[in-house]
């Protein structure tokens, strides 16, 4: 894809960089100091990513036909 044919497929985009590019480590050296913080950062993590990845495929069946990640809407 050379362009972004809808906003929708911008976000789509914008979305799958997020999950693929953005490094935690500052976060993670900034926020666990224990055991139990460790965890906590750990779940919460798993948390936003799994929102963001909810996000992206809400937005899948209304990507350009050709996509690769297109999907017909489920009913």
């Amino acid at each position: 894809m050379d362009k972004a044919k809808t906003v929708i497929h911008a976000e789509y985009e914008i979305l799958m960089a997020v999950i693929e590019n953005v490094p935690l480590d500052e976060v993670h050296g900034r926020l666990v100091k224990d055991e139990a913080s460790a965890t906590r950062f750990g779940k919460a993590a798993n948390n936003v990513a799994q929102l963001i990845k909810n996000l992206a495929v809400r937005r899948q069946h209304r990507l350009p036909f050709d996509h690769p990640d297109f999907k017909h809407k489920e009913e």
